[in-house]
């Protein structure tokens, strides 16, 4: 079994990698364009923040070598009342929140310009196997390419996205280059502030990687067992 797992930023990285348990067993090499740690099954990079980036160090990877199944993995913000501080998120559906073109009659999402796409799906036996392990809530992850810092921003998302439970910035960059190259795709996120009005204080970054390392801990079994026997029947 072969997973690569994309992060945007190095904690997020090393998180993952913790959950092999053998620090000392990790080992890193690199291709174009991306440096990749390997910790058991896992593949692991650091990819940077936002969208273009993660879709370009994940195709990077993805065309060096040959994989399984693609996991966007790392820290995001929850919708109050769904998702709270330090719990766990998978997405049912990865989109996309702000592709698209402002019109007359508000926000337009680049489907409805003809062309595009603002949805991909994981699979679903996928989902519900990680979704039992982990005890994790389930439901439609945003990307975005701004962080939501305020109530009238959250209400619109919610608005235009009533299934969301989560907001973060690579999970449909990972998506676009893993549909490419014909690999699955999942987005695991840890929930380390409410999505709404920006308050620093409230973030629990610590609790959310110790919680994706935890998940991660689980995963091995569940993956390999999806893998082997589920994986046409997703």
């Amino acid at each position: 079994m072969r997973v690569l797992v994309v992060t945007a930023v190095p904690v997020e990285r090393d998180a993952v990698t913790r959950a092999s348990g053998a620090a000392d067993e990790v080992s890193v090499h690199r291709v174009p364009g991306a440096e990749i740690h390997r910790a058991g099954p896992f593949d692991v990079l650091a990819g940077g923040a936002g969208p273009a980036a993660a879709a370009a160090s994940a195709a990077f990877a993805l065309a060096a070598d040959r994989y399984d199944l693609v996991i966007s993995a790392g820290i995001g913000g929850g919708f109050a009342g769904v998702a709270p501080v330090g719990s766990l998120v998978v997405a049912g559906r990865i989109g996309v929140a702000d592709l698209g073109a402002e019109t007359s009659a508000g926000f337009a999402p680049v489907t409805e310009l003809g062309f595009g796409r603002v949805w991909h799906f994981p699979p679903r036996s996928l989902v519900k196997a990680v979704v039992a392990a982990t005890r994790a809530v389930t439901g439609d992850i945003l990307t975005v390419s701004t962080v939501t810092g305020s109530a009238g921003r959250t209400a619109a998302l919610l608005a235009a996205h009533p299934g969301a439970v989560a907001e973060a910035m690579e999970g449909f960059g990972v998506a676009e280059a893993a549909e490419r190259l014909g690999v699955p795709v999942l987005e695991i996120r840890a929930v380390s502030n409410a999505v709404g009005p920006r308050d620093r204080d409230a973030w629990r970054i610590g609790d959310a990687l110790a919680a994706l390392t935890e998940a991660f801990g689980k995963l091995t079994p569940v993956l390999e067992g999806w893998i082997h026997h589920d994986r046409n029947d997703s």
